[in-house]
């Protein structure tokens, strides 16, 4: 089986050092933080068991990094447009879309986040997908609250 090479890149922010995955088309695939570096690599084999993902690291700076050092700069809608592609369940791939369409400086909870994807029942899954977001800040899954938040 042959491997995919996605492109990591290492860099500093205001709220530590991040990580950002890019295919070698420069499509963003994840992002955190150096410090959860073992989870987003598990998240990562998880998510591309087929073919093998490989992680050349890289120092070119990519679109995705451009963005994100321009977000932390101030500019916050700079990662509105970002192309981004994950491997999730149809279920997961459904909330991460979601979680892009809620607006900037609003919040949403799980159960209204549900009820908009057509599975209102769906609360804790909905949850579980938020929680297993591989791509941070561009995916803005920090704009999802509980109902009594």
């Amino acid at each position: 089986m042959e491997s995919e090479i996605f492109l990591l890149e290492r860099f500093a922010t205001p709220t530590g050092r991040m990580l950002v995955v890019n295919d070698e088309q420069g499509t963003l695939r994840a992002i955190d933080w150096e410090d959860h570096e073992e989870r987003m690599q598990r998240l990562m084999r998880r998510y591309y068991r087929r073919p093998a993902v490989a992680l050349k690291e890289t120092r070119s700076a990519s679109a995705a990094r451009r963005a994100l050092e321009a977000y932390f700069a101030g500019e916050l809608d700079a990662v509105d447009e970002l192309a981004t592609v994950t491997n999730g369940t149809v279920f997961q791939r459904a909330v991460w879309e979601a979680l892009r369409r809620i607006p900037r400086g609003q919040t949403l909870s799980y159960g209204a986040l549900a009820s908009k994807i057509g599975r209102p029942a769906a609360v804790r899954a909905v949850g579980a997908a938020n929680g297993a977001n591989p791509i941070a800040i561009v995916v803005p899954c920090h704009r999802v609250i509980g109902a009594n938040s």
